[in-house]
C-alpha cells in the first residue's frame, strides 16, 4: 500500500489526494459549488496515460454539492476508458439525496463506505440490481 499525499485547494473547498493499492482516492472537504469545482478537477488525476484508471472520491466531508460538483462527477465518469471506473463513498445525508435526485446513482455505485468502494472486487462501476 502506497501513500501519496497531494493537497489543493480553492474557496472554501480543500481536497486530498492519494493512492491505496493503485486506487487513487480523492477526498474533497467543504463544499463543492461553482466556485470550489477548479480545486476538485485539479485533484482528478488525468485519465489519457492510465490504462485502466481506478478512482475513488471519498464524499465524507463534503457538506454540500450543486449541480457544478455533480457534473464534474458526470465528466470525469465519461472520461475514463472502458477498463477503468470511478466510485463514490460516503457521502452525507443530503450529499446523497443530491446524487439520487439527479440520478447519478443509477450510473455509478456510491459505497457506504471508502473501505467499502476499495475492496469490492466487482470492476464495474455499475450498481448492482437493488443498491445504491
Amino acid at each position: 500500500m502506497a501513500d501519496i499525499p497531494n493537497t489543493t485547494g480553492h474557496g472554501g473547498l480543500s481536497v486530498d489526494r492519494h493512492t491505496t493499492d493503485g486506487i487513487t482516492v480523492v477526498t474533497p472537504h467543504g463544499e463543492v459549488d461553482f466556485q470550489a469545482v477548479p480545486a476538485l478537477q485539479a485533484a482528478l488525476p488525468p485519465t489519457a496515460p492510465v490504462t485502466r484508471p481506478r478512482i475513488v472520491i471519498d464524499l465524507s466531508d463534503v457538506t454540500f454539492m450543486d449541480s457544478s460538483g455533480i457534473n464534474v462527477l458526470i465528466t470525469a465518469h465519461r472520461t475514463l476508458p472502458e477498463q477503468g471506473w470511478l466510485r463514490l463513498a460516503a457521502a452525507r445525508t443530503a450529499v446523497l439525496r443530491t446524487l439520487e435526485l439527479v440520478g447519478l446513482d443509477a450510473i455509478m455505485t456510491v459505497y457506504p463506505t471508502v473501505d467499502d468502494a476499495l475492496t469490492d472486487p466487482a470492476d464495474s462501476d455499475t450498481p448492482p440490481p437493488g443498491t445504491a
